[in-house]
C-alpha cells in the first residue's frame, strides 16, 4: 500500500509537467499551419484552463500567424480566469488596435492596466494608440506608470509620444530629461530628428556625436551628422560623415536625397565639378514627386551658374520650370536673370540675343504675375540699358520713367524702392543732360533724387550746374 501511495503521488506531480508540455506542440502545430492545429490547441488549453500564462501562449502563437479569430478566443479565455489574467486584455487591445479601432483597443489596455498595474506593456500601449486623440492625454498615462513603476525610463517614451506625434519641441522637452546613457537607440535617433526637424542643428549633431560613439557604422546617424554639418556651413566635415554615410556604414541604402546633399556640401567646399557629378547623381535615383526632382534640377542649375557656365546652368533651369507644380514668380525670375549673366560672357550679336531673351522673359514674367510688374520693369530697364550702348536710343528711359511713376510718390518707400528709384534717376539725369541736352529736365530728376538721398554727388552737382 506504501508503495501504491507513493506511485499516487508521484503521478500526480508529473501530471502539471505533461499538461504543460501540450502548449509547445499546440504552438508549434500553430506556427506551423498543421491541418490538426486547432485541435492541438484546444487539447492543451483543457490541461491548462486555470495557467493565464500557458493559454496566452496559445493566443500569441495564433497571434502571430494572424489568425486573429483564434487569438481573440485564447486572449478571452485569459480574462475569464479568477483573478483576472491582465495580459489577455492586453492582446485583446492589440487585437482592437491592429483592426484600427483606437478607442476600444485603449479601453481593453485600461482593464489591464487595472487589473496588473505593474506590467508597464498596457501604459505604453495605451499610450501609442491614444496619441492620434491626444498626445498630452497619453503621456499623462505613462506618468500613472511613473507612479506604479518608478524604475522605468518614462521620459523617453514621453518624448517617443510626442515625437511620433510630429509634436517636436515637447519631444525635446520631454528626451531632454532623461539620460541620453539609457536611452533605446531609437529615441536618441527621434531625439536628433526632433532637433534637425526644427532648424537646430547644432543641438541635433551633439545627440548624433553621442550615439556614433556606440554605433559608428549606423548609417542613419553618419546620415543625419552629414546633413547637420552641410546645414552648418562644415563643409570639411560634413564630406568626411559623407564618406562615412557612403562607404563606412552597415547596411546602408541611398536616395537622390544623400546625393543631392552631397552636391550642397561639394558646392560649399567649392568643389563645384564635384557637385555637378553629385546631382546628376541625384537625378538618376527615383523620385516620388516631380517636384522633388525639379529641386534637384533647380540645385543643378545653380552649381553650372556658379562656375559661370550659363548654357547649362540655363537648360537645367528651364527644365525645373517644366517640373515644378507650382512655380513662383521669384522662381521664373530666375531664368531672364541667367539670360542677363550670361549676357556678360558674350559679345556682339550674341550677347544682344542674349539679352533680347532676358528682355522677353521679364515681360512674361509680369503679364504672368502682375504683382511683380514693378520687379519686373526694374529688370527690364536694366537689360535694356545694357542693349544701348552710350544710352544713345534710350532703350532704358520708358522702363525707368515707368518705375518713377510707380513708386517716387509712395508716402513710405522701402530700401528697395530707394535703391530701385536711385538708379532711376541717376539713369535719366545722364540721358536728359548728355543724349537729350535738356538740363532742365536733368535738374528735375536730381532734385527727385535728393529729396530720397541728399548727399548724392552726382545729384549736387547737378544742381549746381548754371
Amino acid at each position: 500500500m506504501k508503495y501504491i501511495f507513493m506511485g499516487a503521488l508521484l503521478l500526480g506531480a508529473a501530471s502539471p509537467v505533461v499538461a504543460q508540455e501540450l502548449i509547445p506542440e499546440a504552438v508549434s502545430a500553430i506556427k506551423s499551419k498543421a491541418a490538426d492545429a486547432e485541435k492541438q490547441a484546444k487539447n492543451a488549453y483543457k490541461k491548462n484552463k486555470k495557467n493565464g500564462p500557458e493559454i496566452m501562449k496559445l493566443a500569441q502563437a495564433f497571434y502571430d500567424v494572424k489568425d486573429t479569430a483564434n487569438a481573440r478566443i485564447y486572449a478571452e479565455y485569459a480574462t475569464l480566469l479568477k483573478p483576472k489574467y491582465g495580459p489577455g486584455f492586453v492582446m485583446l487591445g492589440d487585437l482592437a488596435a491592429l483592426a484600427e479601432d483606437g478607442g476600444k483597443a485603449a479601453g481593453f489596455y485600461n482593464q489591464a492596466i487595472y487589473f496588473d498595474p505593474k506590467n508597464p506593456e498596457p501604459y505604453i500601449k495605451y499610450a501609442q494608440v491614444y496619441r492620434k486623440i491626444s498626445p498630452t492625454e497619453a503621456v499623462s498615462k505613462l506618468d500613472d506608470l511613473r507612479a506604479q513603476r518608478p524604475d522605468m525610463a518614462v521620459d523617453a517614451l514621453k518624448g517617443r509620444i510626442f515625437y511620433q506625434s510630429n509634436e517636436f519641441d515637447k519631444a525635446i522637452a520631454e528626451f531632454a530629461k532623461a539620460d541620453r546613457t539609457k536611452m533605446e537607440e531609437r529615441d536618441l535617433r527621434s531625439f536628433a530628428m526632433a532637433y534637425y526637424l526644427t532648424a537646430r542643428h547644432d543641438k541635433a549633431l551633439d545627440i548624433v556625436e553621442f550615439a556614433l560613439k556606440n554605433s559608428p557604422r549606423d548609417a542613419g546617424f553618419n546620415r543625419l551628422a552629414f546633413f547637420c554639418n552641410t546645414d552648418l556651413k562644415n563643409y570639411d566635415k560634413a564630406l568626411e560623415y559623407a564618406d562615412r554615410l557612403f562607404n563606412k556604414s552597415d547596411s546602408a541604402k541611398f536616395t537622390y536625397f544623400d546625393y543631392s546633399y552631397h552636391g550642397n556640401a561639394l558646392a560649399g567646399a567649392k568643389r563645384h565639378d564635384e557637385a555637378i557629378a553629385a546631382y546628376k547623381k541625384a537625378l538618376e535615383q527615383e523620385f516620388d514627386s516631380n517636384d522633388k526632382k525639379a529641386g534637384v534640377l533647380k540645385q543643378l542649375s545653380e552649381a553650372y551658374s556658379n562656375q559661370e557656365q550659363y548654357d547649362e546652368a540655363i537648360e537645367f533651369y528651364t527644365q525645373y520650370l517644366k517640373e515644378y507644380s507650382t512655380p513662383t514668380a521669384t522662381d521664373y525670375a530666375g531664368l531672364p536673370q541667367l539670360h542677363y549673366y550670361r549676357s556678360a560672357k558674350l559679345e556682339g550679336d550674341e550677347r544682344i540675343a542674349s539679352l533680347k531673351k532676358a528682355d522677353e522673359l521679364y515681360a512674361e514674367l509680369a503679364q504672368k504675375y502682375p504683382d511683380a510688374d514693378e520687379y519686373a520693369t526694374f529688370w527690364r530697364a536694366r537689360v535694356n540699358n545694357a542693349m544701348d550702348n552710350d544710352q544713345k536710343d534710350g532703350l532704358a528711359k520708358p522702363y525707368y520713367e515707368k518705375i518713377v511713376a510707380s513708386i517716387g510718390d509712395k508716402t513710405e518707400k522701402s530700401r528697395a524702392d530707394i535703391a530701385r528709384l536711385r538708379e532711376s534717376y541717376l539713369y535719366l539725369i545722364s540721358y536728359q543732360a548728355r543724349v537729350a541736352d535738356d538740363m532742365e529736365a536733368a535738374k528735375a530728376a536730381a532734385a527727385k533724387l535728393i529729396e530720397i538721398d541728399p548727399e548724392n554727388e552726382v545729384a549736387k552737382q547737378v544742381m549746381e550746374i548754371q
